[in-house]
């Protein structure tokens, strides 16, 4: 993805979750819909933003595996990758 459309997606991202107290004031569940959206977008187009909610599912699991169920998405497996046997 080309870096303009990167920024892009990451301002509309920080916007959408500086815009979920806003939102939360409204009757319904919309804030947490808001902020879902800003997180995904903020996940797909960051690294470090990435490591950071790596490292806090792995300090607080419980969380992390709340987080998974919310956004619909599988765990990262765990511990190390098995390497693939040579081929001959």
């Amino acid at each position: 993805m080309d870096r303009p459309y990167r920024l892009v997606w990451l301002a509309l991202g920080w916007l959408l979750i500086l815009l979920t107290p806003v939102v939360g004031i409204l009757p319904g569940p919309g804030g947490v819909f808001v902020f879902a959206g800003g997180l995904v977008l903020l996940l797909r187009n960051s690294a470090w933003i990435k490591r950071r909610y790596a490292s806090l599912t792995r300090r607080y699991p419980k969380l992390g595996r709340l987080s998974d169920k919310a956004l619909r998405r599988g765990r990262a497996p765990r511990g190390r990758i098995a390497k693939a046997p040579a081929a001959d």
